[in-house]
């Protein structure tokens, strides 16, 4: 079982180092993502580009990795389905492919959640449109969805195992979040953009 862990780990891993937002971006014309706006790779910074189609693609593909690597380690168990759902984050934010440094988690943090506990990936996911129709900060909406998320976790699963898994995460989208922290306290963060008008 250990020596499945550590392949589906590392299978989990490499899905989630696919960067689909530089990716769909680049062969749609719009060159290297890690060259607009914030140079992330992710959903928000492909919307910057005005495509907001492959942005909505970018988001559902990142969010469809992370649910199938928890959904395929999660045939073995509980415990599989925990290290799947650290290790496609990782590969998200750390993609070997990118010298590490890749997207902020967001999308694929929430894949997991709905495919790992998927009443928390709802409420989290309600949490951070919320903040985005409030304030159109999605690196704030971001942040509060992950604060929020352990919580919830604790509150409707109250399992050592998952509320553990959710914390790891939380704290790891967080980290990835504290360049835009940063900036939303001097009051430089950019606002998403919904219509040419906004």
């Amino acid at each position: 079982m250990t020596y499945q862990l550590a392949i589906g780990a590392v299978g989990a891993y490499l899905l989630g180092s696919i960067p689909f937002g530089l990716v769909l971006t680049r062969l749609a014309g719009g060159g290297d993502i890690r060259a607009i706006g914030s140079g992330n790779i992710g959903a928000t910074n492909v919307l910057r580009t005005g495509n907001k189609p492959l942005a909505a693609l970018t988001l559902l593909l990142d969010a469809a990795k992370g649910a199938v690597a928890v959904l395929i380690l999660g045939l073995w168990g509980p415990e599989a389905a925990a290290v799947g759902a650290i290790a496609v984050l990782l590969g998200h934010l750390f993609p070997v492919w990118l010298g590490f440094k890749g997207g902020k988690g967001v999308a694929t943090g929430l894949g997991v959640l709905l495919a790992y506990l998927w009443p928390v990936g709802l409420l989290a996911l309600a949490v951070w449109l919320a903040v985005v129709a409030a304030t159109r900060y999605s690196s704030l909406a971001a942040v509060a969805a992950a604060i929020a998320a352990p919580i919830l976790a604790w509150l409707i699963s109250g399992e050592a195992l998952p509320v553990a898994v959710v914390i790891v995460m939380a704290v790891l989208i967080l980290v990835r979040h504290s360049d835009n922290i940063g900036r939303l306290l001097r009051g430089e963060e950019t606002k998403i953009r919904l219509s040419a008008g906004s």
